[in-house]
């Protein structure tokens, strides 16, 4: 099955509530993470990190290790309707920027946690988000 790599971004936001951004797929109109294919020179967490910034316009802190993984069919327009594997990767955003390069082709949105669950078709996505809540919660150990 093919691999492609996302990007969960996220922020803490207002009332110190954890917030995630949601992109529109540009066919298919669904709330999903930014993502796409591995990029020649590029660890897949960079890559999905150059994902978020090309479909969502964000900047930040990449984690190289990722929460985990879903699949996803993907209407391609030569394969046809396609199955992958996405890699997830969380960012921890810092810079929302007012122009990126697929403004206009998608929608952007902060979700709370819970409604990014209800908002994302695939419950393998939402079951990951609701990870990005334990893995904030939880501090690091040094």
């Amino acid at each position: 099955m093919p691999i492609q790599t996302g990007a969960l971004p996220w922020r803490v936001g207002p009332g110190n509530q954890t917030e995630v951004l949601l992109v529109t797929g540009r066919n298919s109109g669904r709330w999903m993470i930014p993502k796409g294919w591995p990029m020649r020179g590029k660890s897949l967490a960079k890559a999905a990190a150059q994902e978020a910034f090309e479909e969502a316009g964000v900047k930040g802190t990449i984690s190289t290790k990722p929460l985990g993984s879903f699949r996803h069919v993907k209407q391609h327009l030569i394969f046809r309707p396609l199955e992958v594997n996405i890699l997830v990767h969380s960012l921890s955003v810092k810079r929302e920027l007012a122009k990126w390069p697929e403004e206009g082709q998608r929608e952007r949105r902060w979700f709370t946690l819970d409604e990014a669950v209800t908002s994302v078709d695939s419950e393998e996505l939402g079951r990951l988000i609701l990870q990005l809540k334990d893995k904030i919660a939880r501090p690091k150990a040094k």
